[in-house]
């Protein structure tokens, strides 16, 4: 819809208003409604699933079920706000004493901390898998290089392998660590090895090539959980001099950027102290119970917090990563303004959109080779996605969700950008009657978005429940007011996109 997205009409300044009162309100008011459910039943849920004892609100208790939060807090404390500190030091200290071999410490540092946080054998698992993936790509065989790639990842879902690589630690917090390094270096590999490929001489001779692929997977803000830097971006961007980049972050921008990921880190503490969102969707009876305000903050809550979540996990590395001269990815958008499938794989986890892009959909065509190349390059990413998330029954919904959705999305905007209907839309609809009818079907569009995410942040069964409870039990008295307000949604995302602060 490019002809019409560029001239999206203006609405009235009090309709705007309106929409974002609507907004604002509908959230404040679902998540009160939430908060109120989970009050009422603390007492079940902390027998059930063991509340923790809250520290930031007197007299509150803290919602511990979500495993990603509570796995990074955790090793957080435990040492990596150190390690990143300490990632800091060296690199300014490089930068200033030895500017010719500041990568040279960077990689030295990072090696040794994942040699201290991961052991031995862990960072053995992850040389071995680099030293394949540089061998492989020396064949410079795009096709050998994804054998290899795909090949390797799967050997973090074999149960042996899992049971041997378990036994190498006394907690199940470091093999998982363990385990999400190795999946995120395994991206890195891949870009490696492709642009490799394409590329052969571009990282220099085969030393060169362990020099660079070796500073690159082992750089540490981006190491454990990303967000995702493609090969030839860190290897142009590091090969800049230090005396020959732009202007450098001052030190009040520093402290600006580092004050905002403390507050959304306090906004995510917040939200698990006041709404127990994650232990109320892992229980069915709760999801049949909740009233209809309660669930639709359940469902806001979720993926709200989902966001803010990855604003501070992506924050704190992107902030490091900028001190370094490196570009990080964009952190995500908000999903409030989330008005499609295609927006929220463009805006959410930037760095691994332009992943699937430049190594998946590009190379199988896209676009540019007609409808059905278009349609198996998009499935073939979001199953490389499916597969690299684990490969779980409810990742297989999401990831089917998600490809109909772009698929739909992208099928509507074809046929009404076509020369038959786009003229006579343009003569019957305002400019303006033209943007309510976009944010009408964007309505129904992040309505299955939401649904789609639920099943990937709580399982099928949420998905389940949900669709039945809004879109079967209460098509006519929960579903009407939802659109609504999705709607109203949809016209704030379309603000911001061609109106941003």
């Amino acid at each position: 819809m490019a002809k019409q997205s560029s001239t999206l009409a203006a609405l009235p300044r009090a309709e705007v208003g309106a929409y974002w009162v609507l907004s604002f309100g509908s959230h404040l008011y679902s998540f009160y409604q939430l908060h109120i459910f989970s009050k009422e039943h603390e007492a079940g849920l902390e027998r059930e699933f063991q509340l923790e004892k809250g520290f930031l609100i007197w007299g509150h208790k803290k919602d511990p079920t979500d495993f990603e939060w509570s796995f990074w807090s955790h090793w957080a404390r435990k040492s990596l706000l150190w390690t990143l500190l300490g990632h800091a030091v060296v690199s300014r200290l490089a930068s200033f004493f030895i500017p010719k071999f500041r990568v040279t410490a960077l990689l030295a540092y990072g090696l040794l901390v994942a040699c201290c946080v991961v052991g031995i054998k862990g960072l053995g698992v992850v040389l071995g898998h680099l030293g394949l993936s540089l061998a492989v790509a020396q064949l410079c065989n795009p096709a050998l290089s994804w054998s290899c790639a795909l090949l390797l990842l799967s050997t973090l879902h074999i149960p042996p392998l899992q049971e041997i690589q378990r036994s190498w630690y006394q907690t199940e917090e470091e093999y998982y660590l363990l385990l999400f390094s190795v999946a995120v270096c395994g991206l890195r590999f891949i870009s490696f090895s492709l642009e490799h490929c394409w590329r052969p001489l571009e990282a220099g001779g085969l030393q060169q090539q362990v020099y660079w692929l070796t500073a690159y997977s082992f750089y540490h803000p981006l190491f454990f959980n990303g967000p995702i830097l493609t090969f030839k971006d860190f290897l142009q961007q590091m090969q800049v001099p230090v005396k020959d980049r732009g202007a450098r972050i001052t030190f009040l921008s520093l402290l600006a950027n580092a004050g905002r990921i403390c507050v959304w880190w306090l906004i995510a503490e917040y939200m698990i102290h006041l709404m127990y969102m994650h232990t109320i969707q892992a229980n069915e009876t709760y999801l049949e119970i909740l009233p209809p305000w309660a669930l639709g903050g359940l469902a806001l809550a979720l993926v709200q917090f989902f966001y803010v979540k990855y604003l501070v996990l992506f924050g704190v590395p992107s902030l490091l990563a900028g001190l370094d001269g490196l570009a990080p990815p964009k952190l995500p958008r908000c999903v409030s303004i989330m008005h499609s499938f295609t927006g929220m794989w463009r805006h959410f986890d930037v760095g691994l959109y332009h992943w699937l892009i430049r190594y998946i959909y590009i190379p199988l065509g896209g676009s540019h080779h007609g409808l059905l190349w278009k349609m198996l390059s998009t499935a073939l990413a979001f199953g490389f996605v499916c597969f690299w998330h684990g490969g779980h029954d409810y990742l297989q919904y999401w990831a089917l969700m998600n490809w109909v959705g772009v698929l739909v999305e992208n099928g509507v905007t074809i046929l009404i950008s076509s020369p038959l209907v786009y003229p006579s839309i343009e003569r019957c609809i305002s400019p303006a009657m033209r943007r309510r009818c976009l944010a009408l079907i964007s309505a129904f569009s992040t309505a299955m978005l939401i649904l789609s995410n639920l099943i990937f942040l709580g399982g099928n069964h949420v998905g389940r429940i949900m669709w039945k409870r809004v879109f079967i039990q209460g098509w006519c008295t929960v579903a009407p007011p939802m659109l609504a307000f999705l709607y109203c949604f949809a016209q704030i995302g379309l603000e911001w996109e061609h109106n941003p602060p």
